[in-house]
């Protein structure tokens, strides 16, 4: 018994010591942010949902980064966000004093568009997600289908900000695995744009974020001028569960998976995260930093008032996420890179 509780008191020690070197990298990366300007950077125009989270992000962080000058959001659009996030991971700030808020689908671009991607995602950190983000699309109500299939037989337009966006690759692999009449006419610079060219009729559906549609357009939605007509994710987001998966109208098991497979991206969500290069332990700070604002009463009542969906996972998980799509298996990936071409 009492070597028992000599064993014990020196685990307890070890694990006191241990923590030492934990708590002064903290502090020091805690004081490192005294004074400091920090910037978010978003590759979209505002009016979005990667707009609507890094300003919430940006004021709740000035409360949290104790001692900080500033926290400002900085828009920087073009190419689907496809931009912002080369000019991110070549030049971004090592010391954590520049964030963003990115396309979840960049690491999927890695594997489907390799000659686009000029980043490695798994060089860069995730701070935490604010939410995941179910893809939602939509067509004015005189020209919503209400039977998806009609899409086999008759071409159907699509729009999208670019061919790495989300709005791209789920309508694409639809296309490739379930031969859908689908043409994709990509280049739209944000949201806003999407909206003023299915309003002027240039195509027929647009899609954004449940996140962003849920803000912007819950008021045409409810009096059935807009109408959703199918989503993408792991699964059907309760707000809109009457509205259909892509996999579900996909018959081939194989197909299905492929859709999975590509839908994981929805888990990264609407994420914060850090350029390659930024220290370990100020990446730890601000992981810890992320969760306690997430967290904080103040953050999710104005996220409410906002109409932001706040479901956060963890920095650690979402990187895990990203691993799952960058290490699949080839086969997967081929299937998924043919099914959207």
């Amino acid at each position: 018994m009492i070597g028992r509780k000599v064993s014990i008191a020196a685990l307890i020690a070890a694990l006191a010591v241990c923590s030492v070197p934990f708590a002064a990298a903290a502090q020091d990366s805690a004081s490192f942010y005294k004074d400091k300007a920090i910037k978010i950077l978003v590759g979209h125009s505002p009016g979005g949902s990667f707009d609507f989270y890094a300003r919430l992000a940006s004021e709740m962080l000035k409360k949290h980064l104790s001692g900080a000058a500033s926290v400002t959001v900085e828009n920087k659009p073009g190419g689907g966000g496809l931009v912002a996030t080369a000019f991110f991971y070549a030049n971004g700030a090592k010391d954590g004093t520049q964030l963003a808020v990115f396309p979840e689908g960049i690491s999927a671009m890695e594997v489907f568009e390799p000659q686009t991607a000029r980043w490695k995602t798994q060089e860069m950190s995730y701070i935490g997600s604010f939410a995941p983000v179910n893809n939602v699309f939509i067509m004015l109500k005189d020209k919503a289908l209400t039977d998806l299939k009609v899409m086999k037989t008759q071409e159907v337009i699509f729009g999208c900000v670019g061919v790495g966006s989300q709005g791209y690759s789920y309508p694409a692999m639809l296309r490739g695995l379930g031969g859908y009449k689908i043409k994709l006419v990509c280049g739209y610079p944000g949201s806003a744009e999407l909206q003023l060219a299915l309003d002027k009729r240039e195509v027929d559906v647009t899609s954004n974020a449940w996140n962003a549609l849920r803000v912007t357009h819950m008021s045409r939605i409810k009096s059935g001028e807009v109408v959703p007509i199918m989503q993408a994710g792991l699964k059907r987001n309760k707000e809109v569960a009457n509205v259909p998966l892509i996999q579900e109208l996909i018959d081939d098991a194989g197909g299905k998976r492929v859709i999975e497979y590509g839908s994981l991206v929805a888990g990264i969500g609407r994420a914060l995260m850090a350029p390659p290069g930024v220290p370990a332990e100020r990446i730890a700070y601000l992981r810890a930093v992320f969760d306690k604002m997430v967290a904080d009463p103040e953050m999710i009542e104005l996220a409410a008032k906002r109409s932001l969906e706040l479901d956060p996972t963890p920095g650690v998980e979402v990187q895990k996420i990203v691993d799952q799509i960058i290490n699949a298996p080839k086969e997967l990936i081929e299937k998924a890179t043919a099914a959207m071409k």
